[in-house]
């Protein structure tokens, strides 16, 4: 490919769409996640099937993600994404419509695909508007998809306390979200494949580069999701607190996160990808000990702080990462989100089953330990460290660094 030369104030422009689109895709997840017990009662599925429906977005998703590369190939970029993400957003109907398990089950699987679609596609964008800027922007972009969440489940808790039927909800928010992301689209970099240059495979094994980095990936959701999905239950069970501070642990939880990430790339620039990780698994690690032996809920509620803190900017890294790692950035992305995905699909059962047998303490004792593994493998993100373009000027033109 010839060199194509981009006007940073496009560039910028793009960066702020990217940002909307990550919010959007936060906002319908948001939207969803309050509505499940509706949507349980309304296909009349038990807490055992539930749990089983509830894997189908994961399933859906991993089968789908490869697909995004060939995609955006084909369509250009900005319509890549454009269409994606009106997959995802009206996909948000689908499962309060489903009548029974069968039918919340493929309305599950429909929507956990163009999630992951409409996901490695804002992320492999983000990341050529990372190295055009020459500066961090990937954990930015991931706080902004933590404030569309809350943004969406604040809009979905009112609907459930207002008792409104989550399809008239999810069909409202649909159509207002589908809006505004394809809206935002109209702004992200339009990038075009070569005319020599051959398309991605439509299903394809990821780069070894790709694993290495989804294993640093996976350390930080398994915290995630343990931490969301158990933070309050620890609180009540083992240091036996009232529901309120249990629920009040959680908020903070996601609040540290969302403020970490929102404030990550200003650290992650003047540090490096490599160093920051290690720092932040040595906060992990440290808020997972305080958890494992604490006594006080004060104690506990410092170390999930500190945990959410330490594991806030590792995916966006990952992502930015997996971005440089090879000449096929869309499937390493892919990739990397298949096993973040997994990972975050895995944890809640993991650390339930290990608690059943044992103690949720000793479950966070393995939360502890993938929290050092940060440290310990940080250096495989060295991709996210090299060298990108510098630009000061406000009427620079940034050439695209892609060969």
């Amino acid at each position: 490919m010839g060199e194509v030369v981009y006007d940073l104030r496009e560039v910028k422009r793009a960066r702020y769409a990217v940002a909307a689109v990550f919010a959007v895709h936060g906002a319908v997840t948001g939207s969803f996640a309050t509505r499940v017990p509706w949507i349980q009662d309304h296909a009349g599925v038990s807490a055992g099937q539930l749990g089983l429906a509830l894997a189908f977005p994961a399933l859906g998703a991993s089968v789908a993600m490869p697909l995004a590369g060939s995609i955006s190939h084909r369509f250009g970029a900005r319509n890549a994404l454009r269409g994606l993400i009106a997959l995802w957003t009206l996909a948000l109907v689908l499962p309060s419509l489903a009548p029974n398990l069968l039918t919340l089950c493929l309305a599950l699987f429909v929507y956990g695909a163009t999630a992951g679609m409409a996901d490695v596609a804002m992320n492999a964008l983000g990341v050529e508007v990372e190295n055009r800027l020459g500066r961090s922007i990937m954990s930015g972009l991931h706080g902004m998809w933590s404030a569309g969440a809350l943004i969406g489940s604040a809009a979905g808790t009112l609907a459930a306390h207002l008792g409104s039927d989550a399809r008239l909800h999810h069909a409202l928010a649909a159509v207002t979200l589908t809006v505004l992301g394809v809206a935002a689209c109209q702004w992200v970099l339009d990038l075009q494949p070569a005319e020599d240059e051959e398309p991605p495979p439509r299903f394809a094994l990821p780069p070894k580069s790709a694993l290495l980095i989804g294993a640093v990936g996976f350390c930080a959701v398994f915290a995630e999701g343990a931490s969301l999905d158990w933070s309050a239950v620890y609180l009540r069970d083992q240091l036996e607190t009232s529901a309120g501070l249990a629920a009040a642990c959680t908020t903070g939880f996601t609040l540290t996160m969302a403020l970490a990430r929102i404030a990550g790339d200003r650290i992650v620039d003047r540090y490096g990808a490599v160093r920051t990780v290690r720092f932040s698994g040595v906060l992990a690690t440290l808020g997972g000990l305080l958890i494992v032996v604490s006594d006080q809920p004060a104690v506990a509620m410092t170390g999930f702080a500190l945990l959410g803190l330490g594991i806030a900017v590792v995916v966006p890294l990952c992502f930015a990462a997996a971005g440089r790692s090879g000449n096929n950035p869309s499937l390493a992305i892919a990739g990397v989100a298949t096993i973040t995905y997994t990972s975050g699909l895995i944890a809640p059962s993991a650390i339930g089953g290990i608690a059943q047998a044992t103690s949720l303490m000793v479950s966070f004792c393995l939360v502890t330990v993938l929290s050092f593994g940060l440290v310990l493998f940080a250096r495989v993100l060295r991709a996210g460290d090299r060298d990108r373009p510098k630009v000061s000027r406000p009427d620079a033109a940034v050439p695209d660094p892609r060969p």
